[in-house]
């Protein structure tokens, strides 16, 4: 197996696991993962301007019967935290993929301090929080993360660290 391969360990988790919709924010470290759900005719993808869209969607999706994962990066966590409310209130199950920034590696100022924030605003909310910082236990946290949310046991979060997904380098 090569590094190049967690995204693909993750699609297969969800698929593994059911999910019918995606919401994401456009990210680079979720590319991968995003195409694969787009080219899976049994997957709805629905691409938001903002993360927080994306609980309300996906609280809609299982009223509808439906599963579904939220994707996105660190610095939308914050953008979502007064609609994990929702989640946390109405008991509905929430999947989050999160990628990283703010820790190892990073060259830009301005994604530190979300980034050190993200775990401890989500566990704040009643999230449960796993970090993933290496390739090989990615798709099986997304599958552990899934059963657990998916049979009645609250929302949590993947959080796929900067060492898995690589630090972006902004530098000349």
């Amino acid at each position: 197996m090569t590094e190049a391969d967690w995204p693909h360990d993750i699609f297969q988790a969800l698929v593994g696991l059911n999910i019918r919709q995606v919401a994401f924010v456009p990210d680079a470290g979720h590319t991968r993962l995003i195409e694969m759900c787009r080219d899976d005719n049994s997957i709805v993808t629905v691409p938001l301007t903002t993360e927080e869209e994306g609980v309300a969607l996906l609280a809609g999706a299982w009223l509808g019967g439906q599963r579904g994962a939220l994707l996105m990066q660190s610095s939308g966590v914050g953008n979502c935290i007064n609609m994990l409310a929702l989640v946390k209130s109405c008991r509905f199950p929430m999947l989050i993929i999160v990628t990283m920034r703010g820790e190892w590696g990073e060259t830009n100022p301005w994604q530190v301090p979300m980034g050190q924030a993200v775990a401890k605003s989500l566990k704040m909310m009643g999230v449960t929080v796993t970090t993933v910082d290496v390739p090989d236990a990615a798709g099986p946290t997304i599958n552990a993360a899934g059963d657990m949310v998916f049979s009645g046991a609250g929302s949590a979060a993947v959080l796929l660290s900067q060492r898995l997904i690589g630090a972006k380098n902004f530098q000349g």
